[in-house]
């Protein structure tokens, strides 16, 4: 194989195995350097990286619009991406490009990976599927967390497992001991925690591991905090205290104390055996994933340990415990960023939570708009189970995460939201569809106090059968006025005034639901949902199930999980051909606008599509200029021969900026019929970037446009 650097570049080594006078040569790939085919390529690079102890793949291709021949490619290192429980979204690449003289040069090139390598030189056997899971065992006790990675598996990517420190590891060498300060350094996490663990016990105070930060990059943990156990002060044993230490992940891959608090406001307890310390935090009171979550904090009562008496009973039967945590377990063996938490309240199992690693990341990427859906509750049921799930860029469902609720009180939902945030690094959605119910209502502004609560379509139509059900079936006239005063009111007033009217003429002043509807009109009437963007998700309806029949609310235990997993492996096949389609077909242009050409590089196939249908639509549209102040111009917009359907649109050619009456860019993040007709007004031939911030959308173009 021949290899090449351009002369400005030393020679590089050829990749058979040779050895100069120094011993075996590593090859190191760089820009620059050049093959006689994308083949030699992909062979250089697979060397170097059993070398250097990974695995690759191919990646991307690019062809050519004249001739459609490959003139670029890819190659990735295995654990790029999330489609399976291996990977771990690793950014290591490279990528050749074939120029004029025919050869392949290396154009770009990224060295960093978020795991750790294989043993150097080796190449690894591939990792098998599971298909199978442990057998539910019989006692509660049965969920160990032992097994899940050796000791010696101290990884620098910032996972802690703090249940896996057993006796010796206290006792033993190795790491720093004494008094923590700015500047110490820890081979990994799990050493920094340990010190910390074991400087507390000596001082006479607990720990527990607070936040996190990953890097927007790759995802991977860039920093995380120990707290005194004392933090915060969400039950009567926190007292607020302050004292914490933070470490920072350098590019070294070593661990480094960068802020330390050391004062506490409270008194300290008698020193304590480091090894009795961390015996306690494992004795399975509380079972969470990758330590992301804070731990509950165990009260000590006569030598014992004790949680805060709550009167709750859970609706999960004890048999689910048991298999899901096996089955938690044994995902986190494979998957690194699989999440799981579970709440206890006096020793017994309550909530459950659970996301993998591909959750995670879309919720990074599409958890602007949410749906919390709960239709187990439509009738009776098997198992309370809860999902999370956004829309995607091709107006998929996409999974943010699933839920079992233990009780449907307002401290259940209020854990389970709490719960989702911090599994998600913080993230916050700017809306939410969920059900009406006082519980959700009061978790949802506690946990998320600026996202716009939507009720559940479903909900509001069992409940408005059963208020207003002999009306709507024996009145025609009433459905009409209410079904005109719901969908086609244009402003509040317009809306107050025909509520007012139905109110009086029906005689339904002392209806206490339609009082209550009216007091709640922002959370579902459409005059008011859309100016806050939910996706596209329809406001008659709501977002198709994401399991759908494979896995529902009747679903027996022995076939929970394999329906689970087959439902998440159908639906993250669908986008994934998705995605394939929208990088390698194009769709039929309409027009010779050179928007519509411009938006279809853009969008995704699906949403291109919607776009398209606006912009033919826009042509049936007529505008006329209303005023004019300083640089801002107002127009109406209407259909021709339909004076009745009347938009207006405020266009500011300073910025080239604009919004419409009608609310569809808010809505769904894509740009109505009125405003592509003032577009053509005034002449703009291709859409500005900073129209996509519109009215203060957060981020509409990640559920539109390719990745």
């Amino acid at each position: 194989m021949a290899v090449r650097s351009k002369p400005a570049a030393p020679m590089v080594a050829k990749s058979n195995g040779h050895r100069d006078d120094e011993g075996e040569s590593k090859m190191e790939p760089h820009v620059g350097l050049e093959f006689n085919s994308a083949e030699e390529a992909q062979e250089f690079y697979s060397v170097y990286a059993t070398q250097v102890g990974f695995k690759i793949r191919i990646g991307q291709l690019y062809r050519s619009r004249v001739d459609g021949s490959v003139i670029s490619r890819r190659f990735v290192c295995s654990k790029e991406g999330f489609q399976t429980n291996s990977r771990t979204g690793c950014p290591a690449f490279v990528r050749v490009q074939k120029v004029d003289s025919g050869k392949w040069l290396l154009a770009n090139i990224n060295k960093e990976h978020n795991h750790e390598f294989e043993s150097s030189g080796e190449t690894c056997p591939p990792r098998i599927q599971r298909k199978s899971f442990p057998t539910p065992r019989s006692s509660a006790g049965g969920a160990s967390r032992t097994g899940i990675r050796s000791h010696e598996d101290d990884s620098p990517s910032g996972v802690v497992d703090s249940k896996r420190f057993k006796k010796e590891d206290m006792d033993g060498v190795g790491g720093p001991t004494g008094e923590p300060y700015k500047g110490l350094e820890f081979n990994s996490a799990d050493e920094a925690y340990k010190f910390y663990q074991t400087y507390a016990a000596n001082i006479g105070f607990r720990i527990r591991i607070g936040q996190l930060f990953r890097s927007k990059h790759d995802g991977s943990i860039t920093s995380r905090r120990f707290v005194c156990s004392k933090e915060g002060h969400q039950h009567p044993s926190r007292v607020g205290c302050g004292a914490y230490m933070r470490i920072q992940r350098q590019e070294s891959g070593r661990w480094v104390v960068d802020r330390l608090q050391k004062e506490h406001n409270h008194e300290f307890d008698s020193p304590t055996d480091p090894s009795r310390t961390v015996s306690v935090a494992s004795k399975g009171y509380r079972e969470e994933g990758s330590s992301v979550l804070e731990n509950l904090d165990l009260v000590e009562t006569n030598g014992g340990l004790s949680l805060v008496k709550r009167v709750r009973e859970s609706n999960i039967v004890s048999d689910w415990y048991n298999m899901l945590l096996e089955y938690f377990q044994s995902r986190q063996a494979e998957d690194t960023g699989f999440f799981y938490s579970v709440e206890m309240r006096e020793g017994k199992g309550m909530n459950i939570f659970w996301a993998d690693a591909r959750s995670r990341f879309s919720c990074a990427q599409f958890g602007d708009a949410i749906v919390f859906d709960t239709t187990y509750r439509r009738g009776s049921y098997s198992v309370p189970f809860a999902s999370f799930v956004g829309v995607n860029h091709h107006r998929q469902p996409v999974l943010l995460g699933c839920a079992l609720i233990a009780d449907e009180s307002e401290e259940s939902f209020t854990w389970i939201f709490q719960t989702w945030v911090r599994a998600m690094s913080g993230c916050r959605p700017v809306s939410i569809i969920a059900d009406q119910d006082r519980p959700i209502q009061h978790s949802i502004a506690q946990v998320f106090p600026g996202t716009h609560h939507r009720f559940s379509a479903w909900q509001i139509l069992a409940k408005e059968q059963e208020n207003l059900g002999a009306l709507l079936s024996m009145d025609a006239e009433f459905k009409y006025e209410y079904e005109t005063c719901i969908f086609q009111s244009q402003t509040g007033s317009e809306f107050d005034s025909a509520w007012n009217m139905l109110t009086n003429k029906y005689n339904l002043r002392e209806n206490e639901w339609f009082k209550e509807m009216y007091r709640m009109r922002k959370n579902w009437v459409p005059l008011h949902i859309k100016g806050t963007f939910f996706a596209g998700i329809p406001v008659d309806g709501g977002l198709k199930s994401y399991f759908g029949t494979v896995l529902t609310s009747q679903t027996p235990l022995n076939e929970f999980i394999v329906r689970y997993e087959k439902a998440l492996e159908q639906r993250r096949k669908e986008e994934g051909n998705e995605d394939f389609n929208s990088f390698n077909l194009q769709a039929v242009l309409h027009t010779k606008d050179p928007i519509e050409e411009q938006c279809r590089r853009l969008y995704t196939i699906t949403m291109f599509k919607v776009f398209q249908k606006e912009l033919l639509e826009c042509y049936s549209y007529v505008g006329i200029k209303i005023n004019v102040e300083g640089a801002i111009s107002r127009y109406l917009v209407q259909k021709c021969g339909n004076g009745d359907e009347r938009n207006t649109v405020a266009f500011n050619a300073s910025n080239l900026n604009i919004s419409c009456s009608c609310k569809t860019f808010e809505f769904e993040g894509v740009l109505c019929r009125h405003a592509l007709k003032v577009f053509q007004i005034m002449n703009v031939r291709e859409l500005p970037s900073a129209i996509f911030c519109i009215g203060g959308v957060k981020s509409e173009m990640r559920h539109t446009t390719r990745r």
